[in-house]
């Protein structure tokens, strides 16, 4: 997975190419950003994304802008990232943020044989809400036509990685600053049932976490 693109140049001792940890940030996340070049600027448009084997996937509109130009084989900058504290240190130079990162770059291709297209909707409701897809309807011809799937090797991915508490200048250790980290963790309410709903709220969804 490392690559000249991929190689970390701002404090590489926060870096990592170990497919398990790419892939472990990448399966925790619901939400990426897509990075590419339309008539010569710049687009970054945020989207759900998910992971099967050594591929990241993504879907939408078949009339999307960013779907259409993608599958042209146009290079993709894809990024994800899990913020997990805020880094209070005693001067404001130092304050920083605890966090997950992951860069993966490629060309991605869309899916257009229909069972790999099914496998990787059912594999986007899976990553949402595991146990899902087997309750669901899946998705009927009209739909399949109206969405797009596209697939990008995961060949050129890096991770970057923070932890820890702040680290300030030898001489602000005796400031009577406070400094520490206050953690952050995605959490997730109680479950509100449809007014429609027609069946009781399943176990995967009352002990959803992530």
């Amino acid at each position: 997975m490392k690559t000249e693109r991929t190689t970390l140049k701002r404090l590489p001792k926060r870096g990592s190419h170990e497919r398990d940890t790419v892939y472990a940030i990448l399966d925790e996340a619901l939400i990426c950003h897509v990075g590419f070049v339309v008539n010569g600027a710049p687009v970054v448009i945020p989207t759900i994304h998910w992971r099967e084997g050594d591929t990241l996937y993504f879907h939408g509109s078949a009339a999307s802008r960013m779907l259409r130009s993608l599958r042209e084989g146009v290079d993709a900058c894809v990024t994800v990232t899990l913020l997990d504290g805020l880094v209070l240190a005693r001067s404001a130079f130092h304050h920083s943020m605890n966090y997950r990162s992951v860069v993966v770059f490629g060309k991605a291709r869309e899916v257009t044989e229909r069972e790999e297209k099914l496998r990787a909707l059912d594999a986007l409701v899976e990553h949402v809400m595991r146990g899902r897809s087997a309750d669901v309807r899946p998705a009927n011809e009209p739909e399949l036509r109206q969405t797009m799937v596209l697939a990008l090797p995961l060949e050129e991915a890096s991770a970057k990685i923070r932890t820890g508490g702040p680290v300030d200048d030898e001489e602000d250790y005796t400031l009577p600053v406070w400094a520490g980290v206050v953690p952050c963790a995605l959490a997730f309410g109680s479950a509100l049932t449809d007014e429609r709903a027609a069946a009781a709220v399943p176990d995967y969804v009352t002990a959803y976490e992530r």
